[in-house]
């Protein structure tokens, strides 16, 4: 029987001593969870047999199990992400302000850890090794619960985790896992007040609505993503053809794929019919609006619930509009303030598109699919906010860092 108290107590007297862990023990610690991972890689690959197994015969999208298969790429990749974490300026003790009142009082502003986070997570185990090693570097304790289609992974690489903080002598309730998939953890967890500091949702549109409306404690909200590329008057026709294609089909089951397409009308008799064809090879089911059928003749038709459909599949929604001004009221009420893209050769179009859309990231003629910590530089990434307090994008250390005052006088009262 777990005791979510016991965690929480053993989380926050962890989160005390990380913080003023000096940054070579914590690099130490990355470093000894990045090469243990390589050394424990057979056993991974064993425990994450099990998961997918399960997953088959529970009849997972295709998608979701893409998501939750570790292959030994894909351990070397999470490897190879923790130590560029060790390899990353340490935030803590960073001064980003420094002023002088007339009254004398020097005024030093400085990020500091968050405290306690408690992130649940559905289906990919990488995000354990992430975030326990973003956690870390950034003097933070963390309560992790994943899903339970990931379960003996997630067991498996909390285990790598515990042995890399005795090694370097860190306490064991610097990370640690719920693993009883129960669903009064999840319960207890985003009720936790005394304990947990903040709640990282990484998941479904399930997943984050019950967080939402269940949780006491402040929540980042992440991840849907409704993507969408709008192909402009003025595109190159090959250049948006291949950043459409990887932004639906390179992989399809992650939030920064696009799931919406929208093609400038002037272009539409042109355009439309290339990438209907691409999408066509690439096993793509389209849904299309009134306007493309009467130029393609085939695929689904489009319905007002596509345009909000996050897909995680070998789907997409195409959509003809007038404008680069219906495009970005399209994506305004529909997407989710993830990543958008405008293909176009027009300066002023491209202007007008980053400077007008609302999302955490807004890209001019490249793939939604780099809205990614490690492509972004981060080394990883707890998520990819799409909320705009605090942190937005993806969510590296200076995500998982708050700040803190630090004034010093000579006698002043007011």
């Amino acid at each position: 029987m777990i005791s979510l108290n016991i965690m929480g107590k053993s989380a926050k007297d962890a989160s005390r001593i990380l913080a003023k862990t000096n940054t070579n023990t914590k690099n130490k610690t990355l470093i000894s969870i990045g090469n243990l991972l390589i050394e424990n890689k057979n056993l991974i690959i064993k425990e994450n047999f099990k998961d997918i197994e399960s997953a088959k015969k529970n009849n997972l999208a295709d998608s979701l199990i893409d998501r939750l298969t570790l292959t030994e790429e894909r351990i070397n990749s999470m490897s190879k992400g923790v130590i560029e974490i060790a390899d990353s300026n340490d935030p803590i003790g960073e001064g980003t302000e420094i002023f002088k009142r007339p009254n004398g009082l020097e005024i030093r502003k400085v990020k500091v850890p968050i405290g306690v986070i408690g992130m649940i997570y559905e289906s990919r185990p990488n995000v354990t090794i992430d975030a326990a090693a973003l956690a870390l570097k950034s003097g933070n304790s963390i309560i992790l619960r994943g899903g339970k289609e990931a379960l003996n992974t997630n067991i498996c690489l909390a285990k790598i985790v515990t042995m890399a903080l005795k090694e370097n002598s860190l306490p064991k309730g610097s990370v640690q896992l719920i693993d009883d998939p129960d669903r009064k953890y999840f319960n207890e967890l985003i009720t936790l007040n005394d304990y947990v500091d903040v709640i990282i949702p990484r998941g479904g549109k399930g997943l984050k609505k019950a967080i939402i409306e269940g949780a006491t404690i402040p929540v980042i909200e992440t991840g849907a993503g409704v993507c969408h590329v709008f192909v402009d008057e003025s595109a190159d026709f090959e250049m948006a053809k291949n950043i459409i294609i990887n932004a639906k089909v390179q992989r399809p089951g992650v939030c920064n794929a696009i799931e919406t397409l929208l093609i400038h009308k002037d272009i539409a008799n042109y355009f439309l019919p290339v990438i209907y064809c691409e999408f066509k090879n690439n096993n793509v089911e389209m849904h299309l609006c009134e306007k493309c059928h009467e130029i393609v003749g085939n695929g689904i038709p489009s319905t007002e619930e596509d345009w909000g459909m996050e897909y995680l599949g070998l789907e997409i929604s195409v959509k003809i509009v007038s404008n680069i001004d219906e495009a970005i009221d399209h994506i305004y009420k529909y997407g989710t303030k993830h990543s958008e893209s405008i293909v176009t050769n027009s300066y002023n179009n491209s202007r007008k598109f980053q400077d007008e859309v609302d999302a955490s990231s807004v890209y001019v003629n490249a793939s939604t699919r780099f809205t990614d910590g490690s492509e972004f530089g981060f080394g990883a990434e707890i998520g990819i906010s799409t909320q705009k307090l605090h942190a937005r994008g993806p969510m590296g250390l200076n995500a998982l860092t708050t700040t803190k005052y630090l004034i010093n006088g000579n006698g002043q009262i007011r």
